[in-house]
C-alpha cells in the first residue's frame, strides 16, 4: 500500500444514548477492520466511532499500531503539506469522529447542546481544562446514512411566539403578560426560564400539553406525538422536552441529506445513523436530555446561544456536483461555510468507476457502503464498508464499485 494512503484502526465510545451491540453501525464499522483489536460486546451501548487524531480516542495506523498523530508528526510535510501546516499547525484541523469523520449510532436523544465559539471555548478551557479540553470552536455537519431525526436551530420567531401566546399554560408560565415584542432576546430569556423551571413545573406543563388538542400546535403536529417519546427516554420533568419541541426546528432527513450546525448552534440528534464531521474540538455545553447533575450552567448556556439557523431549511446543507473533484461525475461535495474541512461523497453502482483528483491537503475517508477496489499510485487494494483511511496531500484515488456498489465519505482540508 502506498504510504500516502494509510488504513486506520478506530475505536468506539460507550455513551448511554448509543445503540446496543451490533445494532450500532458504529460498532459494526469498528469491528469490520481486518486484524483490528476492537471486540464487539453485545451488552454495551456503542455511540461513536472516532476516526482521526483527537487525543481522547485517537486512531492507530493499522499496519503498525502506531498512533496516527505520531506518524503524521514524523511525516508531516509529505502527508499534511506545508500550506496546511502553516495555516493550522501539525494537528488535523477537523476532528475525526466520522468527527473528522465520526459515525454516530443514535438510539435515544443526545443531550440538548451547543458547542462554544472560540472566545468562550478559550475562557472555559482556561477555567476548567479537565472538562473543556481545548480552546477551539466546534461547527459541524451531519450526513444521514439512514433516516435521521434531529432538532436543530430555532423555529422562526413568529412560530414560537404563536405557540407561547396561544397555548394558555405556556403563556402564563413563560411569557410576560405586558410583552408586546418578540425578538431574539425574548427567545433567549424564554429558553432560560424553561431551563430554570423546577421538575414539578416542567412536569405540569408536560401533562397539560399531552392533553391539549392536536390543533393547538398549529402546523407543528409532531409536538404531541413526540412528547411521550422524549419523556420515556429521559423523564417528563426534563426541560429539554419543552425547549426542543416548542422552540427548535424538527427535521426528518433521508439517507444522503445533511445539515450544518454553526458554532453556538443549538441542536440535539434524536435517532439514526450519521457521518459527522467537525472542527477539531470536543467541547460541549449540555442543559437537557440528560440527568440534572450533568447539566451545565444555564446562564453560560443561554448567553452563548446564537439564533442561526432560524428555520429548518436554513440548517440544510446541500451536496453539490463536484466535476473538478470527481472525473466521472459520481462525486458530490458538502462545503460548509468554514475553513477547517469539506466533505466529498462518492457513490458508485456495480462496476462503475470514479477518479477523485488529488487533494491539496490531508483527508480521512470512511467507506460507508458496499465494497470495491481502490487504486493509489498504481497499487490496487480492496475496500469494504466500515474501513477507514487517512489520505495524504496530493493523493489521487481511483475507485471501482463491486456488484453491490460502493459509497465513501471523505473529509478533507485545503488551505
Amino acid at each position: 500500500m502506498s504510504s500516502s494512503i494509510i488504513q486506520l484502526e478506530c475505536q468506539c465510545n460507550n455513551y448511554p444514548w448509543g445503540k446496543k451491540g451490533k445494532q450500532s453501525l458504529a460498532a459494526q464499522f469498528a469491528a469490520s477492520t481486518p486484524g483490528g483489536k476492537f471486540e464487539l460486546d453485545e451488552t454495551k451501548e456503542y455511540a461513536e466511532m472516532w476516526c482521526g487524531t483527537y487525543p481522547t480516542t485517537p486512531s492507530l495506523v493499522l499496519s503498525s499500531g502506531e498512533d496516527l498523530q505520531k506518524h503524521l508528526n514524523a511525516n508531516k510535510d509529505k502527508l499534511i503539506g506545508k500550506p496546511i501546516l502553516d495555516k493550522f499547525g501539525e494537528d488535523l484541523p477537523f476532528l475525526p469522529k466520522i468527527i473528522p469523520p465520526q459515525i454516530l449510532s443514535i438510539a435515544k436523544a443526545l443531550p440538548l447542546q451547543i458547542h462554544p465559539n472560540k472566545d468562550l471555548a478559550a475562557k472555559l478551557h482556561k477555567k476548567e481544562p479537565s472538562k473543556f479540553s481545548d480552546a477551539n470552536h466546534k461547527p459541524e455537519i451531519a450526513v444521514a446514512l439512514s433516516k435521521f431525526e434531529v432538532f436543530v436551530g430555532f423555529k422562526p420567531l413568529p412560530d414560537i411566539q404563536h405557540l407561547f401566546t396561544s397555548i394558555p399554560i405556556l403563556k402564563s408560565r413563560f411569557i410576560n403578560g405586558s410583552q408586546t415584542t418578540f425578538d431574539s432576546e425574548t427567545l433567549r430569556g424564554l429558553v432560560g426560564k424553561i431551563l430554570s423551571a423546577s421538575d414539578k413545573e416542567i412536569t405540569e406543563v408536560y401533562e397539560t400539553l399531552r392533553k391539549a388538542p392536536k390543533e393547538s400546535f398549529g402546523e407543528h403536529t409532531y409536538i404531541p406525538e413526540l412528547l411521550p417519546r422524549l419523556a420515556e427516554q429521559y423523564d417528563k420533568s426534563d426541560p429539554g422536552n419543552l425547549v426542543a419541541l416548542l422552540t427548535m426546528n424538527f427535521l426528518v432527513l433521508k439517507k444522503g441529506d445533511a445539515i450544518y450546525v454553526p458554532a453556538d448552534g443549538i441542536h440535539a440528534y434524536l435517532s439514526g445513523d450519521i457521518v459527522e464531521c467537525m472542527a477539531r474540538s470536543d467541547n460541549v455545553l449540555n442543559t437537557g436530555f440528560c440527568p440534572r447533575a450533568d447539566r451545565d450552567d444555564i446562564d453560560t448556556f443561554t448567553s452563548a446561544l446564537t439564533f442561526s439557523p432560524s428555520s429548518g431549511s436554513d440548517a440544510v446543507l446541500t451536496a453539490k456536483p463536484a466535476p473538478t473533484r470527481g472525473k466521472n461525475g459520481h462525486t458530490k461535495i458538502l462545503a460548509p461555510p468554514m475553513s477547517e474541512f469539506s466533505m466529498l461523497v462518492t457513490n458508485l453502482g456495480a462496476d462503475e468507476k470514479e477518479v477523485v483528483k488529488a487533494l491539496e491537503g490531508p483527508g480521512v475517508m470512511l467507506v460507508t457502503g458496499g465494497k470495491g477496489k481502490m487504486v493509489v499510485q498504481g497499487k490496487e487494494m480492496e475496500v469494504r464498508e466500515g474501513w477507514v483511511f487517512f489520505v495524504g496531500v496530493g493523493t489521487e484515488l481511483e475507485f471501482v464499485g463491486d456488484k453491490e456498489g460502493l459509497e465513501t465519505h471523505l473529509a478533507f482540508c485545503e488551505a
